[in-house]
Parts: C-alpha cells; sequence; structure tokens
C-alpha cells in the first residue's frame, strides 16, 4: 500500500520544463491590413476577377499601343487594298475604303471607352450627391429630389437621345450629355437608401452633435461608407454605356464620321456580314472582351466588398 502511494505523489521533478516565451502571448496570427488593403487581398484571390482585370488591361494598351506599333493611319484610305482579310500587314484586314481595321479599332475603342467613364462619372456624382442629400435631409427635400427622379426615370431615353442630336448634333459631347441625362437616378435611390441606414448611427450622430456641416457630413462620413456599393455598381455602368454607345452608333446616332467608334464600324460591317464578315467580327470581339471584363471585375469587387464574406 505504501509503495502504491509513492507512485501516485507528484513533485516538481515529474514535469518538465518546455519553456515559455512571454512576446509569443503578443505576436499578431496574421499582418494587420487597412480596410482597401484586404480588398485588395481578397479580390486578386479571385481567378476571375483577376483575369477580368488582365483582359482589361490587355485591352487598354493595345488601344493606346497598337496604332504605333502597327503604323497605320487610321483615317487613310487606299481603295486598291480595299476588303482585304486579315494578314501580316494588316492585322485585322480593311474595310471597303482600304483603310486598316485594326487602326480604326484602336481609335473606336477609345472613344467608346471614354464615353462609357464620362457617362459613368456624370451619373456617380449627380447620383450621390443628391441621393446623399436626399437621404440626409429627408421631410420635403428627400420627397421633392425623389419625385424629380421619379420624372426623369420616366423620360423615354431613346426618344430623348434622338431630340438632343438633333438639337446639339451628333459629338461626344452630345452622346454623353444624352446617354446620362436619366442615368443617375438608379444611383440617386440606391445612395439614399444607404445613407438612411447609415445616418442614425452613432458616429454620424456625434459629427451632427459637434457642429459638422452637412457638406462635411456627406463628404467625411456618408459617401465613403457606402463607397463599396457604389463602385461595384461603376464596374457594371461602364460596359453599360459602353454597349448603348454602340447601339446608338449602329442605329446613326453615335458620332459623326470622320470620327469612330466600335457601335459605328460594327454598323459598317453589318452591310457586309455575307461576303466579309472580318469587318464586323473584330469590333464585335472587342465590345465582347471589354463588357466581360468589366463584369468579371465587378463581380470580383462585390465579393472582396461584402464584409460579410471577410475572414
Amino acid at each position: 500500500m505504501e509503495n502504491i502511494d509513492k507512485k501516485l505523489i507528484l513533485t516538481e521533478e515529474s514535469f518538465e520544463h518546455v519553456g515559455i516565451d512571454s512576446s509569443d502571448s503578443e505576436r499578431l496570427g496574421k499582418p494587420s491590413l487597412t480596410y482597401w488593403a484586404d480588398v485588395w487581398r481578397r479580390f486578386r484571390s479571385n481567378p476571375l476577377a483577376v483575369l477580368g482585370l488582365l483582359m482589361l488591361i490587355g485591352v487598354i494598351l493595345m488601344l493606346y499601343l497598337g496604332p504605333a506599333i502597327s503604323g497605320k493611319d487610321y483615317q487613310y484610305m487606299n481603295p486598291s487594298i480595299k476588303n482585304q482579310l486579315p494578314s501580316s500587314e494588316y492585322w485585322f484586314g480593311t474595310d471597303d475604303m482600304g483603310r486598316d481595321i485594326f487602326t480604326r479599332v484602336c481609335y473606336g475603342g477609345r472613344i467608346s471607352i471614354l464615353i462609357g467613364l464620362l457617362c459613368t462619372l456624370v451619373m456617380f456624382t449627380i447620383g450621390s450627391l443628391l441621393g446623399a442629400v436626399a437621404g440626409l435631409r429627408g421631410g420635403w427635400v428627400d420627397n421633392l429630389i425623389m419625385r424629380f427622379a421619379e420624372l426623369i426615370g420616366n423620360l423615354p431615353y431613346l426618344i430623348i437621345v434622338i431630340i438632343l442630336s438633333m438639337v446639339m448634333g451628333r459629338s461626344v459631347f452630345s452622346l454623353v450629355f444624352a446617354m446620362s441625362i436619366t442615368s443617375w437616378v438608379g444611383t440617386t435611390r440606391m445612395v439614399r437608401g444607404q445613407i438612411l441606414q447609415i445616418r442614425e448611427l452613432d458616429y454620424v450622430q456625434a459629427a451632427v452633435a459637434l457642429g459638422a456641416d452637412e457638406g462635411r457630413i456627406i463628404m467625411k462620413h456618408l459617401l465613403p461608407n457606402t463607397l463599396g456599393i457604389i463602385m461595384v455598381t461603376i464596374t457594371m455602368s461602364v460596359p453599360g454605356f459602353i454597349f448603348s454607345e454602340a447601339f446608338l452608333s449602329y442605329i446613326g446616332l453615335g458620332v459623326r464620321p470622320p470620327e469612330t467608334s466600335w457601335g459605328a464600324l460594327a454598323s459598317a460591317g453589318q452591310q457586309r456580314l455575307m461576303f466579309y464578315p472580318h469587318i464586323l467580327f473584330f469590333p464585335s470581339l472587342m465590345i465582347v472582351i471589354t463588357t466581360l471584363a468589366f463584369h468579371l471585375i465587378g463581380d470580383g469587387l462585390s465579393d472582396a466588398l461584402d464584409p460579410k464574406l471577410r475572414k
């Protein structure tokens, strides 16, 4: 019995000292990241989003470096080489006037993307400011802004574009103005809904109690906290405007020659589709690639900016 009790007695020598470093308790499990650094980390972990970004970068590089590499002028006409198929000399072939299609696709893409970005900028600026003011002020200001937005949103889009094209002429400015005049309505409603949720939070109430004016509250507190959903809307809107410009140019309401765009090139190629399909194929392909790239980026941003998916 005494032997059993001796075996059950635990002393200090019964344990092994493995060593403890007190600094390990203060060591972070993973490096600290800012909000946007974490967004970029999650974005680049999405293969499709990265693919979309690489596609967009490739398209932009082609648009601005392609003409310098090919050495062709997009307005130069040579009837002796008209309607040629793609070759080592003319990468995308030539059109019915002997112009290099590759160079024209590059210059046309610049105008199409420029129009898409300008329309998106107008939509973002007007929609964000009006939505923020309506959501923050409420009352009669909210009712006035939203009723005005409903009025503008119910205007027939195509008729407005036709009328403005007749009055202002066919130019990039008139096209951007016509396409943007109703585009901000959806952004206004979206931002207003977000502001109605955010304005009751403690940090906004604290800013109001400290005497901050409305402009500072909107620009410093409200809009930055709605920027995530706004950025997703922007990436989805740019290809929509590019496609709208292509449609308007396709029906003859786009930019005026000698300027061109992807829609104008597609309209010209459609008339010769049966015999020279390459004239239609390449501008249409660029529209598809650019639209797909922006949509992949938008989907990736939607996931990266979603706090529910944050790890």
